[in-house]
């Protein structure tokens, strides 16, 4: 009897180590699943943190942008009124040119330029110029060099680096461009 019971603790003791391996087994199993989780979460929060950045670094952008370009209706409105002004000032006889109330309105147009200035208008060079479709739109074709601005009918502005209006343009169709050489 004696010899059993070491049998018995034998085979108790087997099956611990048995259980014992199988539970450092799962164990194991269960940290890699744990590794593999944790490793994938990093990675989702490392994306979520560089979606966040690029998120806030846009909406910067497009609150600057959006400061930028408020006003724009309100100019675009105005500069019909630009307009009027300045054609008014040119078809001013010239008797008449030297009023006091004339240079007055003359100093009313150059505050405006100089206010819209401010805002970051800038006049689009147009007259002698190439025609650029992204500046100018072709309104006529007329004697002139071929491709070249002939006339500027409309003034064209710019409102930063963007085009707030179209110059209005006539456009030059090749044709009376030798006689204009050689006469000048």
């Amino acid at each position: 009897m004696i010899q059993q019971e070491p049998e018995e603790e034998q085979s108790t003791k087997v099956e611990a180590e048995v259980a014992e391996t199988e539970d450092i087994e799962v164990l194991k199993k269960a940290l890699a699943e744990e590794k593999t989780k944790a490793e994938s979460y990093l990675a989702n929060w490392q994306r979520a943190r560089a979606d966040f950045i690029n998120y806030k670094r846009r909406t910067e952008q497009d609150r600057h942008e959006t400061g930028k370009f408020a006003n724009s209706a309100l100019i675009l409105s105005l500069l019909p009124v630009l307009d009027d002004l300045e054609r008014a000032l040119d078809s001013v006889p010239p008797r008449l040119r030297k009023l006091a109330w004339v240079d007055g309105i003359r100093l009313i147009g150059r505050k405006l330029r100089e206010s819209l200035k401010a805002q970051g208008l800038t006049p689009i060079a147009a007259e002698g110029e190439p025609f650029d479709p992204n500046l100018h739109e072709a309104a006529m074709r007329t004697k002139g060099r071929e491709g070249m601005v002939v006339k500027e009918l409309r003034k064209g502005y710019r409102l930063h680096d963007r085009v707030l209006r179209a110059a209005v343009v006539a456009v030059g169709s090749g044709e009376g461009a030798e006689e204009a050489k050689t006469s000048g």
